[in-house]
């Protein structure tokens, strides 16, 4: 399994931006297919979106088409989470997941490996 650690998250008025980052340590991401998720207090976790390599295709859950945009940097190993536009419904700690290739785009949490240890996104009103 592959060690992933998020970072970039913060505190940022409605209408703002922020770029999340999920590091790998210990293995390649390129190799996977990576997943962002996010909580809120009391709610499940959920997708948010998912990359592949292999093309740079990305899929997003409705809310987010259009504000956010999945990327990734195979020399830094790293994958980006850019958010603009964000509302305070966009609150949550998000998380990102690695899974096998062929399991890219699915969105139930339960086909994931590896998970981060999430990073905080606040959007205040």
């Amino acid at each position: 399994q592959v060690q992933l650690v998020e970072s970039g998250g913060g505190l940022v008025q409605a209408g703002g931006s922020l770029r999340l980052s999920c590091a790998s340590s210990g293995g390649t991401l390129a190799n996977y297919a990576v997943g962002w998720f996010r909580q809120a207090p009391g709610e499940e976790r959920s997708f948010v979106a998912a990359f592949r390599w292999t093309d740079g295709r990305a899929t997003y859950v409705e809310p987010v088409k259009g504000r956010f945009t999945v990327s990734g940097d195979n020399d830094a190993n790293t994958v980006f989470l850019r958010m603009d536009g964000l509302s305070p419904e966009d609150t949550a700690v998000y998380y990102c997941a690695a899974t096998v290739p062929q399991n890219w785009g699915f969105r139930n949490p339960v086909h994931y490996d590896s998970w981060g240890q999430g990073t905080q996104v606040t959007v205040s009103s």
